[in-house]
This record gives structure tokens, C-alpha cells and sequence, in this order.
């Protein structure tokens, strides 16, 4: 592909922002509440923002100076004066509400009142907390990172989770489900990502012993014109290739289905790999010259289900055919 290379010191700090926002995205958003030390409450989102430690429980964020004149904001000046805040995860029913928490109200203004976001007492620190927010963490500050003084530049704000404020019914079995939370990530310019429904999709994480690599896939998976890096990912991600007996005893337990390449699309448009599979082996008995091509499909279809055992069969019964594309 054609690459743009960009030195930072021969462009614009508003150039800069705008490539970190577009390229580093979505990013989690931390809505801040703080406090002054004359005690005006001041709230504001940051989307330079992330968690980097559990013990003890550490996230971070970044008032950074305003592009346009270098000045500090509220919040910065708040935490410096009284080491507090509340960073609240910022949900979908709430996102328009915190997009207008980000107008550079003048010093003193509650930005609880002009967003209408519901202040509640916190526990062990003076800043509220965001009612509206399915999860909220009361912090101290641990230290500010001074990253710059120029417009624009960072403030890493370093801070230690004292209590966890958390939403009964955003979990499932033990762990926040990203449908339940449905938080925003923030993107570049005015685009966000919804964190659920159709934008969660499911990695399995790579295992304890390790999977055989990318490097030991055999030569006609590797080559293959259906499969996508991913699916190789996914294959790689495998502890041993299934042995030919194991094969042999997957095809023995497939009933045929009576069918052809348009037969088998209704099933992929359906997800069904084990009817597309189904409709190969028959394929296979008949000498097609599609049927390892139509195999691998079906084997890409498993694999985007997780199926990944399921996947390797159908890919091996399909290289010992002998059937080319």
C-alpha cells in the first residue's frame, strides 16, 4: 500500500491531534469530576484515557494544554489544587450529554447544571459523582506528568482507584458484558464507535501452551485465496493440526446433502457450515473440480464462529482429495 510519511516538526500541532485521533482509536473516555479548592464543581470528558495497572488500580488521563493558546484547564488546575476526582465510563444513553460537558464553560460554571447530568454524593472524596454513569471510580491523584508546555501539549494525570462504583446489571456471568455497558469510544473529528451490539465481535485469546504459529501451517492453507490472515491467525492459534484418523472419523459422521454451489450458498448466507460441509462431501463423491475450493469456505465460515477444530478437518479433508480450485 502507498504510505504518508509525516514528521511531526513539519506539521501543525492541530495536524498532529488530528492524526493521533484518527489513527489511536476508538479510545475509552474518562468524564472527570473534580472540585476547586473554593469548591465550584467542574466536569469535563477526556478520551486520552486508559487503565495501566490493578495493583494498586491505576488509570490515567490527560488534561493536556488547549491547542489554541497553551492555557490549562479547569480540571488540571482542580486535581493540582486538591488530588481528587471521580472518572466515570461514558455509556451511549449519556453521549450527547457529555459531548456538551466538553464546551469551555467560563471558571465557576457547573457543567452538571448545563448538561443535566445528575450529581450524587461520592464516598471518600469531595467530587460528586456522575449518576448516570453504570461505572465510576474515586481517585487520588498520584502524580502529573508534565509532557509540554506549549499549546497543545499533554498532562499525564496518574491516578489510583480508591472505590469502584459499579452497575449490578452490566454483568453476566462475573464479567462486564459490553451489550450491558454499551459504552463510546471516541474516534477523530466528530465520529464515535458504539462499543456494542454488532461492533463486539469475539478474539479467542492465545493459549497458555503455545500454539503452533502462523510459520507451521501447512503450505496450502498458507496459500490459500479464501482464507484471510485473520483465519490463519486463528488456525495458528492451535496447539497440534488434528491427526488424518481424526479426519477420517469427521467425514465418516457427515451425511451427504444433495446440492451444489448454489446449495451451498443458501447455507453460507444462513451460517450453516455444517450443512455447506455437508453438501462438499457430496461434491467430493462426485468428482467436482469446486469441491476444495467450496471446502475452504466452509472452513471460513467455522472459523468466523470460533469453530476452529471444525475448520482444520474441513480444510485437511479437502487437501487429501487432491481436488485443486
Amino acid at each position: 500500500m502507498s504510505m504518508r510519511d509525516i514528521n511531526p516538526k513539519d506539521v501543525s500541532v492541530r495536524e498532529i491531534f488530528t492524526l493521533l485521533q484518527g489513527g489511536v482509536a476508538p479510545r475509552p473516555i474518562a468524564l472527570v469530576s473534580t472540585i476547586s479548592a473554593k469548591g465550584d464543581v467542574n466536569l469535563s470528558p477526556f478520551s486520552f484515557f486508559n487503565a495501566f495497572g490493578g495493583n494498586p488500580p491505576t488509570v490515567a488521563f490527560s488534561p493536556s494544554r488547549r491547542q489554541r493558546d497553551g492555557s490549562i484547564k479547569h480540571t488540571y488546575s482542580n486535581l493540582m489544587a486538591t488530588k481528587e476526582c471521580v472518572i466515570q465510563a461514558v455509556t451511549y444513553a449519556m453521549v450527547q450529554q457529555v459531548s456538551l460537558a466538553s464546551t469551555e464553560y467560563a471558571e465557576g460554571v457547573d457543567e452538571f447544571q448545563k448538561t443535566g447530568l445528575t450529581p450524587v454524593p461520592s464516598d471518600l472524596v469531595k467530587p460528586p459523582r456522575v449518576k448516570e454513569s453504570p461505572f465510576q471510580m474515586e481517585c487520588t491523584l498520584k502524580e502529573m506528568v508534565h509532557l509540554g508546555d506549549g499549546p497543545g501539549s499533554g498532562n499525564l494525570a496518574i491516578c489510583e482507584v480508591l472505590r469502584f462504583h459499579v452497575a449490578e446489571d452490566i454483568f453476566k456471568d462475573g464479567v462486564i458484558h459490553p451489550d450491558f455497558i454499551d459504552l463510546v469510544g471516541r474516534n477523530s473529528a466528530d465520529f464515535y464507535t458504539r462499543a456494542s451490539g454488532d461492533a463486539i465481535f469475539y478474539v479467542k485469546k492465545p493459549l497458555e501452551r503455545r500454539g503452533i504459529g502462523y510459520d507451521q501451517l501447512p503450505e496450502f492453507i498458507r496459500t490459500s485465496t479464501v482464507l484471510s490472515a485473520n483465519n490463519l491467525g486463528q488456525l495458528g492459534n492451535t496447539e497440534r493440526i488434528p491427526a488424518e484418523e481424526e479426519v477420517t472419523s469427521f467425514v465418516a459422521d457427515l451425511t451427504p446433502i444433495e446440492g451444489d454451489e448454489h446449495a451451498l450458498h443458501r447455507f453460507e448466507q444462513r451460517s450453516n457450515y455444517h450443512g455447506m460441509t455437508r453438501v462438499c462431501v457430496y461434491l467430493l463423491a462426485t468428482g467436482s473440480p469446486l469441491a476444495r475450493h467450496l471446502l475452504e469456505r466452509s472452513a471460513k465460515c467455522a472459523l468466523e464462529h470460533n469453530d476452529i477444530e471444525f475448520a482444520w478437518k474441513v480444510l485437511l479433508l479437502g487437501h487429501r482429495t487432491g481436488h485443486q480450485t
